[in-house]
């Protein structure tokens, strides 16, 4: 009888080690906290961006009669509407040239569903691409700062803006696209 009552201990004992195991694992990989979990971030406009002039064409924005437009300080290059892909994602994307020359992508509203290791990217995709399409000809801007505010990626200025068509909110531990929003360049 000893010995069943060993047997019995130690089998409940493994099994009890596994179940553990695996719900580390589980949390460690896939993050199923981080769907309660919400990180707001709001980093504040650059400088030289608080008064945007000019519209996505670079034509200046209309003034009441007879005024002189103020030189534009940033620019917008791109303007447009972050939408659902495999979760819940909206806000909006701009595009932003500084007086310096940099340029810098702004998340404004941004409200998606929070996920393990999030990217934001520029794909050559379409936004309405399969998911496969995202993860060959792209270029990461950083890791997705929190999953609601407003956020401010730099945008390197090696990159050409005509090459590509979409920003993405990616997941790259699984190879989805939370978001997508088209770049209108």
């Amino acid at each position: 009888m000893r010995a069943f009552v060993r047997r019995h201990v130690a089998a409940v004992s493994v099994l009890a080690v596994l179940a553990v195991a695996g719900a580390v694992f589980v949390a460690v990989w896939f993050q199923p906290q981080k769907l309660f979990l919400d990180k707001t971030v709001n980093d504040a406009l650059p400088a030289g961006a608080e008064d945007v002039t000019a519209t996505p064409s670079g034509s200046a924005a209309p003034t009441s009669a007879g005024a002189t437009p103020a030189a534009p300080r940033a620019t917008v290059l791109s303007r447009s509407m972050l939408g659902d892909r495999a979760h819940h994602a909206s806000g909006t994307v701009r595009v932003l040239r500084l007086a310096d020359g940099a340029r810098v992508l702004r998340l404004e509203g941004l409200d998606v569903e929070n996920g393990p290791d999030l990217y934001v990217t520029l794909a050559a995709a379409a936004p309405d691409a399969p998911n496969g399409a995202y993860d060959s000809d792209y270029v990461s801007l950083g890791r997705l700062k929190g999953n609601k505010g407003d956020q401010t990626y730099a945008v390197p200025g090696s990159v050409d803006l005509t090459r590509y068509k979409s920003v993405v909110i990616w997941c790259k531990r699984f190879s989805v696209a939370f978001g997508t929003a088209p770049l209108t360049a």
